[in-house]
């Protein structure tokens, strides 16, 4: 941005120092030859702390759980092998809305302009294949030079502010120490002002919208978390007495405790009442409504005709749509124009009948889920990872926690790394990960860099042979879904010789309650065994209708014995 007062610093340390600015104290990563110089920087200056990873995929997935609890998060990576490590993980960001700065050491700028062959490239003469294979997962990209560097900085960093999106930078090996002109006035990160006209244009239209419906619902979606707007949004549900339900990817956003939450709507698969509540309104609000296949029920959702779009800076309402209207200022203005409705019935789903398990029984996915149930408490960072932990969105979770998962994007082994992302960011609540064995060996060195940290988690470890979630779909025998056997409890002692941490090996509910009652005072680390064919009911029914819709009436799933049902 522009500005009347400047100082001379080095590209390198403004960089670091407009990340922390915008509230990054961590940066994930590994380092190469063409990092090093800013790593040494970091180093020197010592208002950044590095977190180094095993690889540059679980170092993309560390920066997104980071940026989930701090609004912000970063990575440092070395040019090409490094970049395109972790590009799924920037990848899913993008597919999360989750604001991520993608730093990468590059080649020299002098090797660029002189056409010198260097390693880590093509060796072809081509210098902005990567920049254009970022072009297609981020919102926005550049190759620093000295000449554009403050400008850049800036932008990149508040596109991703504003934008709720990850942003790459390339940082040639041979600038970071030359000295710029800089702002010295510390960057503010806000998002642009509402047109005033359309705001109050909006306001009035979606006020009148809800005010005059007979019944009204809302629909969330994960852009009310990473917007910051769950207050306003519980705060017009009270006002209206509005049922609110979250697609599966806004789980948690909302308080489960509250009289007007009504659970996950994700089409046929929900609840009866958070059907009722979402497709029996006359008139429904939706925030960041994003439909696709997992959070549609295999879409079978069927949302009201007269449905209100808000999103993060637009807005449709009926056949009008506004531009240039800010979501927490739309919102707000809604609080303010409606009248509060006194009464109006809410019909929570009904709370699942209690289970009572034979505690030497072999241990179950239904034993197991009613014991997490049990042990989730208030204030928890739960980070799931695809298969059957998906069952954890069935488990009603306390106030104040936080929900971490890659629903949409479905990367497997993104939760282990986004566990050290979010222990970083949070090290004084409880994290708990919910993790298969087949997503968990994708990502499994990225523990021993947890407990390099000495952070203290609770690893809870399904370990039933495979990709079970998989054998729903297709393969309910075939060797394809079977995975190498691991000693998963004994891994703590491997990955840290000297650990204290606590492991288990449960089979039974009894062996499960007594590793569950472990104080959490050191790393928990709960290999729980379970049969390969143990499938959560509404696990098998989401793989068999997902099946249905990947393969068509004439795939191999409609063989006899090919799926678990």
């Amino acid at each position: 941005m522009p500005s009347s007062q400047t100082k001379r610093m080095t590209i390198g340390d403004f960089l670091l120092r407009r990340m922390a600015e915008a509230g990054i104290g961590h940066v994930f990563g590994v380092p190469g030859d063409y990092n090093l110089e800013l790593l040494q920087q970091m180093h020197d200056g010592g208002a950044m702390e590095w977190v180094g990873n095993c690889n540059e995929l679980n170092a993309s997935y560390a920066a997104d759980g980071y940026a989930r609890l701090k609004g912000m998060g970063a990575f440092l990576v070395t040019n090409a092998v490094g970049a395109m490590s972790a590009i799924n993980g920037v990848a899913g960001c993008y597919a999360e809305h989750v604001p991520v700065v993608a730093v990468c050491g590059s080649i020299p700028l002098r090797s660029i302009e002189r056409n010198l062959g260097m390693h880590h490239t093509m060796a072809d003469g081509t210098w902005d294949r990567f920049l254009s294979a970022f072009s297609q997962v981020t919102a926005a990209q550049v190759r620093l030079t000295p000449r554009n560097a403050a400008m850049e900085f800036d932008r990149l960093i508040s596109t991703a502010w504003r934008e709720k999106l990850p942003v790459y930078m390339e940082v040639p090996s041979d600038i970071a120490y030359l000295e710029i002109e800089v702002p010295t006035e510390p960057l503010v990160l806000e998002q642009p002002p509402s047109d005033p006209e359309r705001l109050r244009s909006c306001v009035a239209t979606v006020a009148s919208f809800l005010s005059g419906a007979k019944s009204a619902a809302m629909l969330v979606d994960l852009d009310v978390d990473r917007f910051g707007v769950a207050a306003e949004v519980t705060e017009l549900a009270e006002k209206l007495r509005l049922p609110i339900a979250a697609c599966s990817t806004a789980k948690a956003v909302i308080n489960e405790t509250l009289p007007n939450y009504v659970g996950i709507y994700n089409g046929r698969a929900s609840a009866p009442e958070t059907i009722e509540a979402v497709e029996g309104s006359e008139r429904l609000l939706t925030i960041g409504y994003r439909p696709i296949e997992v959070t549609t029920g295999d879409f079978s959702a069927k949302l009201p005709a007269e449905s209100i779009h808000l999103r993060s800076h637009s807005a449709d309402v009926g056949v009008a749509n506004f531009q240039a209207v800010n979501l927490k200022d739309v919102l707000r203005g809604v609080i303010d124009a409606v009248s509060p409705v006194a009464e109006r019935t809410i019909r929570k789903p009904a709370a699942p009948k209690p289970h009572a398990a034979d505690g030497s029984a072999k241990l179950t996915q239904t034993a197991y889920w009613k014991a997490v149930q049990e042990y989730v408490k208030p204030g928890d960072v739960l980070l799931v990872d695809n298969g059957t932990s998906y069952a954890l969105f069935g488990v009603e979770l306390p106030e104040s926690c936080t929900f971490v998962g890659s629903v949409n994007w479905g990367s497997i082994g993104f939760s282990v790394g986004a566990l050290l992302g979010t222990l970083t960011a949070a090290p004084q609540r409880r994290h708990l990960l919910f993790v298969g064995d087949g997503s968990f060996q994708e990502a499994a060195q990225e523990l021993s860099t947890i407990m390099r940290h000495h952070h203290k988690p609770v690893v809870l470890l399904i370990n039933n042979g495979g990709y079970t979630i998989e054998r729903g779909y297709l393969g309910r025998d075939e060797r394809y879904n079977d995975i190498a056997a691991w000693a998963y409890a004994e891994l703590p002692k491997v990955l840290c010789p000297d650990t204290t941490a606590r492991s288990f090996v449960v089979k039974t509910p009894d062996d499960l309650r007594k590793a569950m009652s472990a104080p959490n005072d050191k790393m928990i680390f709960i290999e729980s065994v379970m049969d390969p064919h143990d499938i959560p009911a509404p696990i098998a029914a989401s793989s068999n209708h997902g099946a249905d819709v990947d393969y068509g009436p004439r795939g191999p799933h409609h063989r006899d014995g090919a799926q678990l049902l």
